[in-house]
């Protein structure tokens, strides 16, 4: 971070003491009884590292920011954010990283970061559909901005598979949330070795949605179905009778679906 944005942050934190009317010495004190209590002389902020802090640009180590912020009654999160450390920022950070390893990661979202967006529909018969969000929702619900910034949210949207939409399952099973990128539009020839690297596309025709392998070939496309879903492939003219809205590029869905798979299995018989 340039050393400008350091003394700008620094200057924040001598308006504080200021506005409150310290002294450096009231503030080494009230920094002693923080360390005192705390166990640690980390936590004392003294005379001369103060005026560092304030006036030079010096970025205090996190306990001395932690008694300033205690002192000043100021929010921590907001003062880290002055010196370029947005704890909001750290979700989207850690998805970035690619590690070998499996991880748990437990980053906290503060509620300043979040915006509202729809996740409920009109009403319970929608869900048994596959839908495109943007068109169907319309209550609003809570989602971190953070999540969305490792995200090109321009080109990529959104979509709930159907509870009764089993054409893809195992790879995407009902009731999933689909990542769709409206930028790849153009059916794959070819190019992957198994059924994971295949294409697949979130599709658009007069009747609804699917969510589907495609097949291009003399005028039509052809929908094509996981084999052990029994859901048969259709055809349609294309262009024509059916749009690619985008490319699935991402989906988040439930494991525990035994008891609906049996459910689906038993109305199938009947």
């Amino acid at each position: 971070m340039p050393p400008t944005k350091m003394q700008e942050a620094g200057k924040k934190l001598r308006n504080a003491r200021e506005r409150l009317r310290l002294k450096y010495r009231d503030v080494e004190e009230a920094s002693q009884r923080i360390a005192a209590a705390r166990g640690s002389q980390e936590f004392c902020v003294g005379l001369s590292r103060l005026a560092d802090i304030e006036n030079k640009g010096t970025i205090p180590s996190i306990y001395r920011l932690y008694s300033l912020c205690a002192i000043y009654g100021l929010d921590f999160e907001a003062v880290l954010a002055s010196y370029g450390v947005d704890l909001a920022n750290m979700p989207a950070d850690g998805s970035r990283i690619s590690l070998p390893q499996t991880r748990p990661v437990d980053f906290h979202i503060p509620e300043r970061t979040c915006i509202d967006l729809p996740v409920e529909f009109d009403s319970i018969a929608e869900l048994r559909r596959t839908s495109y969000l943007s068109r169907y929702l319309h209550r609003w619900g809570k989602l971190p901005l953070t999540l969305l910034n490792s995200a090109d949210v321009r080109n990529q949207r959104y979509g709930l598979i159907g509870s009764d939409d089993w054409s893809m399952h195992p790879l995407i099973a009902p009731g999933s949330l689909i990542q769709i990128d409206e930028a790849r539009r153009h059916i794959a020839k070819g190019g992957w070795l198994h059924e994971f690297e295949r294409p697949i596309y979130f599709l658009e025709d007069r009747n609804g949605y699917r969510c589907r392998w495609c097949t291009e070939r003399g005028g039509f496309l052809i929908l094509q179905c996981y084999p052990n879903s029994q859901v048969l492939p259709e055809v349609f003219r294309f262009p024509g009778e059916i749009d690619v809205v985008g490319q699935v590029v991402g989906v988040a869905m439930r494991l525990d679906l035994v008891r609906r798979r049996h459910t689906h299995s038993s109305a199938g018989r009947e």
